[in-house]
């Protein structure tokens, strides 16, 4: 059984009402928390991209990426899950595993599924929460993610109706 389903959380995942690259986090990390990532992206299936602004490199040690110069060109790890499913990481903290989702590409049950199976998989590795909130959105207001203690991805808030505008007057 799926842990979301589409109708109850299609507006969470409407790039006009939530950005269309909303933020997922993974709080209270640490460098081993990072190179676990790495590790299971590097066992996994998913094919992935580790570049340097414009250079494609191998993979690194994660104590290595997190420890570059905060003037360095910026350090991102392409994911993809399945080959219509992207997942942008990028190292800006030790404390936070941070990486972005295209909502454009997560239509539907099916890439629903493949979203939460990814913050599942995530998740259970770290022993962690992942949490996704709205692009640029405020980090006390998430919307859905992995709960440990439940295993599953829950909905963490109401979802939203969209705005209309308000009817004419002749």
């Amino acid at each position: 059984m799926a842990d979301l389903l589409w109708d109850d959380v299609k507006s969470f995942f409407d790039p006009d009402l939530m950005g269309s690259l909303p933020d997922v986090v993974v709080p209270e990390t640490s460098v081993e928390d990072w190179q676990a990532v790495l590790d299971l992206v590097g066992v996994s299936n998913w094919i992935c991209k580790y570049s340097e602004g414009e250079t494609v490199l191998p993979v690194p040690r994660a104590e290595a990426v997190l420890s570059r110069p905060a003037d360095a060109e910026c350090a991102e790890l392409r994911v993809w899950p399945t080959a219509d499913v992207l997942a942008i990481f990028r190292f800006y903290s030790v404390e936070e595993i941070d990486f972005d989702v295209d909502l454009r590409e997560l239509q539907g049950q099916e890439r629903l599924d493949v979203l939460c199976g990814f913050l599942a998989v995530i998740g259970r590795r770290l022993g962690k929460p992942v949490v996704m909130y709205c692009e640029g959105g405020a980090p006390n207001h998430p919307v859905l993610g992995f709960d440990v203690e439940s295993d599953q991805v829950d909905l963490l808030a109401k979802p939203m109706a969209r705005r209309l505008a308000p009817p004419r007057r002749h």
